[in-house]
């Protein structure tokens, strides 16, 4: 088995809470095939453990499916029901890693993703942003992460409307977090 070393400018381990002020869950979709439509996730809470070994690390999000956000009272209605996301039976969708690889200059987390009570296996690609110290002397981590997936892979329907919305569903992070202790 070969090790890569790995390293990563101020990089420190720990445990980090996601600061949600600070941090943005979105994501795009294309509409009747000829415009992106993006939106948001507004309430969502996550821990980030940075191992000693950076290929070791994990992390575990959960985001409040319900706190939905695309600047449209009437679209995120639908998008909050039973038609796609089904908030009233699945109110959460989760995040939990199950590994971390290196791929160049950033990182791809492998993880279990679910969304409707379906999980699948998706991977991240993860930067690390920078490591260093809040406004209050509190130590912070940053991390830019993207994927995409399959809408239908989630038995998240086309909705009544037929083929209004594209299958493939690109999700961007964009991560703060307070190292915790």
């Amino acid at each position: 088995m070969t090790t890569q070393s790995v390293q990563i400018p101020g990089y420190t381990a720990g445990t980090w809470s996601i600061d949600p002020v600070h941090s943005d869950v979105s994501f795009v979709v294309r509409h009747l095939g000829v415009s992106n439509v993006r939106g948001r996730f507004d309430s969502f809470a996550g821990e980030i453990v940075t191992a000693a070994d950076p290929l070791q690390s994990s992390v575990r999000v959960t985001i409040d499916a319900a706190s939905v956000n695309t600047n449209n009272d009437q679209r995120d209605g639908q998008v909050r029901s039973a038609d796609f996301l089904d908030v009233a039976t699945h109110p959460s969708l989760t995040f939990v890693s199950s590994g971390v690889r290196a791929d160049g200059e950033s990182f791809l987390v492998d993880g279990d993703l679910t969304v409707r009570g379906v999980t699948r296996p998706v991977t991240l690609t993860l930067e690390p942003s920078g490591f260093g110290k809040g406004f209050d002397g509190a130590r912070i981590a940053g991390f830019s992460a993207a994927t995409a997936i399959s809408r239908k892979e989630f038995g998240i329907a086309q909705g009544p409307t037929g083929m209004a919305v594209g299958d493939n569903i690109r999700i961007q992070l964009e991560v703060e977090a307070v190292e915790q202790g």
